[in-house]
């Protein structure tokens, strides 16, 4: 029980340093326009929005699910 609380804090900490990164991408992407490293962040999020938008109840479906992984 103790290994699965370890592997679910790891996983906490590994998540919110993924979403502070993304954050962090989305910024310097949008303040320097191309920059090396960081890629094109947010053409790509506009691009998931608008797959999840063109998929209907199965896109709110999935929203909502990867919601649940935040929380």
């Amino acid at each position: 029980m103790k290994m699965l609380a370890g592997l679910s804090a790891t996983f906490n900490s590994l998540t919110s340093v993924v979403i502070s990164l993304l954050g962090l991408g989305i910024v310097v992407s949008l303040l320097g326009g191309n920059v090396p490293f960081v890629g094109e962040i947010a053409s790509n999020i506009v691009g998931l929005v608008q797959s999840l938008g063109d998929a209907g109840i199965v896109g709110l479906i999935a929203a909502i699910i990867i919601l649940g992984f935040y929380k």
